[in-house]
Parts: structure tokens; sequence; C-alpha cells
């Protein structure tokens, strides 16, 4: 069996609340009888893509286990690069892949520099081209990015989704390697589908965004009462994968009175 947990949109803005939240869900993880094999950061890493926050998610952010993150569309690729990466800064896109024994995780940068919506460069594809002729043949894959590549019902994130979601759709239905696309942005817990494989949204740490079916701007857009909250992928010896969505009570655990 294989852990992996998925952190997203912590929204770190050298603010005490959304710092203590990711802290909170990291102490949950690192407390686990059976600890994550990775923790997958989608994206929204920060607030406003400067580096003191980039700072303060690498303390808040470290664990003693792989922990890989990849740009949202509140990022900026060189800080992200510089501080979270220790590389040079760069604009070029942030992809990266992680193996492990029988799981590949590819991550890739739907980020665009100055706009809040996704789309993966003609290089970002060439990369993922290159990146799973390089995979064993046995393994399963995750494909993970930030921006969703479905119509999601909201008013919010519809519009600054993934452009252009066919050309990843080809890639990934073309793959029978891959068993789900992983992606944030929305704020919210979601599954669906995806190029006929399960599409898995992982929740944000700092937010609950509504629905079409309940969303009464300007009043009602963001929730900041729910517990932070992270997804557990499952992924067994068959490749079958299970997720679970699970709230992390900022108090603490509260167990059953004996």
């Amino acid at each position: 069996m294989i852990l992996v947990a998925q952190v997203s949109d912590t929204h770190f803005d050298l603010g005490t609340r959304n710092a203590e939240r990711a802290q909170r869900v990291m102490a949950y993880l690192a407390d686990l009888r059976r600890r994550p094999d990775l923790i997958l950061v989608t994206g929204d890493i920060t607030d406003s893509g400067k580096p003191e926050q980039y700072a303060e998610a690498r303390v808040a952010l470290q664990a003693d286990l792989p922990v890989l993150a990849i740009p949202g569309n509140h990022d900026e690729r060189a800080a992200f690069r510089e501080v979270l990466l220790a590389a040079p800064p760069s604009d070029e896109p942030v992809n990266q892949v992680h193996r492990m024994a029988g799981l590949s995780v590819i991550l890739l940068d739907s980020s665009v520099p100055g706009q809040s919506g996704g789309h993966l460069t003609d290089g970002t594809y060439a990369w993922l081209d290159a990146t799973l002729a390089a995979t064993p043949e046995h393994d399963a894959v995750l494909v993970a990015l930030h921006h969703p590549p479905v119509f999601l019902h909201s008013p919010i994130v519809d519009p600054i989704a993934l452009t252009e979601p066919e050309r990843l759709a080809a890639v990934i239905a073309g793959d029978p390697r891959v068993i789900a696309t992983l992606t944030g942005h929305a704020h919210t817990s979601g599954a669906g589908t995806f190029a006929g494989r399960p599409l898995l949204i992982g929740p944000s740490t700092a937010s609950v965004l509504g629905g079409e079916w309940e969303l009464a701007p300007p009043e009602r857009v963001m929730d900041y009462a729910p517990d932070p909250a992270v997804a557990l992928h499952v992924i067994d010896d068959d490749h079958h994968l299970i997720t679970h969505f699970r709230s992390v009570p900022m108090g603490g655990w509260i167990g059953t009175p004996r």
C-alpha cells in the first residue's frame, strides 16, 4: 500500500491564521499510525508569491518525508524555485516527477505568470511525454496540477480553470498507467472523471469556496469557518485507488467518551 497525502491552497500570507491551519494539518499527518509516503501540495502555496511567504511555507510544511509542491495562480515561479526548491530563480514552468516503488507522481505546472487561469505550455507537454516514456512499465501514475480541467459549476473557479483540457485528456486517455488526476484551486473537496479516469480535487487548508447553488456574492463566496482538510489517496498493490477526504479539527482529535 502507498499513501499519498494531498494538501492544497495553503495561502501563506504572513498572518497567523493560515499558517496555523496548515501546521495543524501537518501535525495530523505526522501523528498518523500509518504515515504518508509522500505529501503533495497542489498549488497556491502563498497568497501573493512573496519570498517571505515562501519562507513561512518552507518552515510550516517541513517533514521527515518527501514534500513536493507545484505552483498555483497565486504563486510566483522565481521565488517558488529560489525559496522552496533552493534552485536558481526562473520563470520557466516548475514541472517535477517523484518515483517510489510502484508509483510515479508527475507534477505539472499549470500556472500562468500574471494570470489566474491555467495553461500547460508546449514545453510542459514535451516534458510530460518524455517523463511518461521514461516511467517504468508497471508503475501506477498520478498526474497532479493546480487547475481543474473540468467544469465544476463554480462561478469563481470555472472562468479560471485549465485551458485546452482536451489536450491533457488525450495524453491521459492514451496511457493506461494513469490511475487519477489530482488538482487543487477549487477550495473544496471534489470527485469526478477526466479522460475516463478519476479526477480528485483536494480541499484547501485555508477556506471553502461554494458552488453556484450556494453562492450569494459578495457576502457568501468564501467560507472561513470550516476546519482545514486534507485528501488521503490510498493505492494498493493492484493499483486500485481510494481517496478519503478528512477534516482536521483545529482543537485536536475528539475521541468517543469511555
